[in-house]
C-alpha cells in the first residue's frame, strides 16, 4: 500500500540521499576490514586519556538523561573563548547544529550560497528544508569569500557557507582576511563560518569576529582535533539572539551525558591538545614527502589531511582512489570537478602511513595502466 504514509511534497522530491558513505559501509561492501583509516579525518591520535576517565566515570550513570543545557560545557566554552555562556550552544556535531540552523531561517524557495564542492552535508540539510543553493566555484583551490558574499547580494541569500580552514582541500584564508570580506556581506544575510580544523591551523586563521556580532554564526567541533568524533559534539558562537532561538527548535535532550562529559575533560587537558596537534604536523609532513616520492603534488593544508594533486582529472584521481580502496585503504576525494583531481588523505599513525607509502605506487600504476588499455 503505497499512499498509507502521507508524505510532504518537498519530502517526495527528494532523491534517498547519503552524504558519506561510511567505512563500515564499504567494509560490507568488499568483504573485509580496511587496513588503514586514513578517509573521514577522524583523530587516530585518540582522545584525552582524561576524556576516556571522564566518559568511563559517566557511563555508570547512563541511566540519566544528559543535561538539556550542557551547563557545564557551555560555561567551560565561554571561558575559554572570553564570551559569555549566551554566546554558545552545544549540538550533535557541528552536523546537528547545521542542520537546526537551516530549519531556523530555511524555507522553501530560499536562497543559499555556497562554494561548488564543499561540506555535503550543509547541501543536504538545505535541500531538505527546501532552500535553493547557489555555488561559487572555487578559486586556485582556495573558497572565494567575495565571490560567495557578491552572490548572496544578486540573490538575496538568507545564508553563506564558508569553511575556514576548508573541506576537502585543506586551504585556508587569514581570520583577518575574512572580517575584512565581511563587509561585502550583505544586510539580512548570515555567514555560517564552519572553523572545524581551526586547531590545525597556523596562528591567525580564527577569524577575530566578535560573538555578538549579527552577522556570523562560527562553528566548532569536538571531532577533529579533540579525538571525539564518535560522541558528536560540536558548538556555536553567535549572537544570544540567534543562540536563544536554537532553543525553539533544537532537541533538548539530544546531548549524551558521556559524550558532555567527555567533551570537558577534553577542552581541559591543553597538554594533549598540544600533543596531538604535533602529531598532525607531523603526518601531514609524511603525506606530503610520500605524495613527492611518487610525483604527485600535495597541497598546503592547515587541516588534519592533506589534499593530493594526481595531476590529472576526476577520473584518473578516481582510479587512484579505488586502487587505493581495493588494496585496503580508507581513503576519499573532493567530489566537484576541478578539485575532484584530487585524492584526500587523513592524517594518520605511522602504521597506517606506511600501508598508505606501500599502496600509492601500486594504485597509480593500476591506474595508469587502466588509462592505456
Amino acid at each position: 500500500m503505497t499512499d498509507h504514509v502521507r508524505y510532504t511534497r518537498l519530502a517526495q522530491t527528494l532523491p534517498s540521499t547519503v552524504p558519506f558513505v561510511g567505512p563500515e559501509t564499504q567494509e560490507r561492501q568488499r568483504g573485509a576490514p580496511f587496513v588503514a583509516r586514513i578517509g573521514a579525518n577522524e583523530s587516530v591520535f585518540g582522545p584525552s586519556p582524561k576524556a576516556i576517565e571522564a566518559m568511563r566515570v559517566a557511563a555508570s550513570e547512563i541511566w540519566q538523561y544528559g543535561d538539556p543545557e550542557s551547563h557545564d560545557l557551555r560555561h567551560a566554552l565561554a571561558a575559554k573563548h572570553g564570551v559569555s555562556p549566551a554566546n554558545v550552544m552545544v549540538g550533535e556535531g557541528i552536523d546537528g547544529l547545521l542542520g537546526y540552523l537551516v530549519r531556523l531561517v530555511i524555507e522553501p524557495g530560499d536562497a543559499v550560497v555556497t562554494s561548488d564542492g564543499a561540506y555535503p552535508t550543509f547541501n543536504y540539510h538545505v535541500a531538505g528544508f527546501g532552500g535553493v543553493l547557489h555555488k561559487i566555484p572555487y578559486r586556485d583551490d582556495y573558497e572565494d569569500p567575495k565571490a560567495l558574499f557578491a552572490k548572496a547580494a544578486e540573490v538575496g541569500a538568507k545564508l553563506v557557507y564558508l569553511a575556514n580552514p576548508d573541506n576537502p582541500m585543506g586551504s585556508w584564508h587569514t581570520g583577518r582576511a575574512i572580517v575584512e570580506a565581511l563587509e561585502a556581506l550583505p544586510a539580512g544575510c548570515l555567514l555560517v563560518l564552519d572553523e572545524a580544523y581551526v586547531e590545525c591551523a597556523p596562528e591567525g586563521t580564527a577569524a577575530p569576529v566578535a560573538a555578538d556580532d549579527p552577522r556570523v554564526i562560527r562553528m566548532r567541533t569536538f571531532s577533529k582535533v579533540y579525538g571525539l568524533a564518535g560522541a558528536r559534539v560540536g558548538y556555536a558562537l553567535a549572537a544570544p539572539e540567534l543562540i536563544d532561538a536554537f532553543n525553539k527548535i533544537r532537541n533538548h535532550f539530544g546531548m549524551n551525558r558521556a559524550a558532555q562529559a567527555g567533551a570537558l575533560a577534553a577542552l581541559q587537558d591543553d597538554d594533549w591538545l598540544a600533543h596531538v596537534q604535533a602529531e598532525i604536523s607531523a603526518a601531514r609532513d609524511r603525506i606530503t614527502a610520500i605524495a613527492l616520492e611518487n610525483s604527485l603534488l600535495p597541497l598546503p593544508s592547515a587541516a588534519n589531511f592533506v589534499t593530493i594533486d594526481c595531476g590529472q582529472d576526476g577520473v584518473f584521481a578516481k582510479a587512484v582512489l579505488d586502487g587505493l580502496v581495493a588494496r585496503g585503504l580508507f581513503v576519499r576525494m573532493p567530489f566537484a570537478a576541478p578539485q575532484n583531481r584530487c585524492i584526500r588523505i587523513s592524517c594518520g599513525s605511522k602504521a597506517d602511513l606506511d600501508a598508505f607509502a606501500a599502496q600509492l605506487p601500486l594504485a597509480i600504476e593500476a591506474a595508469l595502466a587502466a588509462q592505456g588499455s
